[in-house]
């Protein structure tokens, strides 16, 4: 997985890379679920479409995977296999994956939420690349 934890004191920062800021957006929701349930591989059983609008890139990747994590814990929504379009300060996705059950998913860390502080999308040679720290 093109993610990787970094250091921080109390809550989960990670980096992503990707080749393109939609898989970047999409990877980045993988690396949401894989934090929450380690190791999970979901079967797809569920399909939600997903939209959002903001003013700026930070923005929508915010609300982007603040509504997975929304749809997570009000319907119990593990969703980690997601195709992204971008278009003028909006993203679409339809985002696939199963139902959370503790007994199949443990191990992982409960994420409050998604923070704004630390958050940063950059060019690193032909990466494009994201930092983001999770409330946990």
């Amino acid at each position: 997985m093109p993610y990787e934890t970094l250091p921080h004191t109390a809550d989960v920062r990670i980096r992503v890379t990707a080749s393109g800021l939609e898989s970047l957006f999409a990877e980045a929701a993988r690396a949401m679920a894989a934090i929450m349930a380690p190791g999970c591989v979901p079967e797809r059983t569920v399909t939600r479409e997903v939209t959002v609008e903001a003013e700026d890139l930070e923005g929508l990747l915010h609300d982007f995977l603040s509504e997975l994590l929304y749809l997570f814990d009000g319907e119990g929504l593990l969703l980690c296999d997601c195709r992204v379009t971008l278009r003028e300060g909006r993203l679409t996705a339809t985002c696939r994956g199963e139902r959370f059950l503790r007994e199949k998913h443990a191990g992982g860390a409960e994420i409050k939420g998604v923070t704004y502080s630390g958050l940063r999308i950059y060019k690193e040679g032909k990466d494009d690349v994201l930092e983001i720290i999770f409330d946990v």
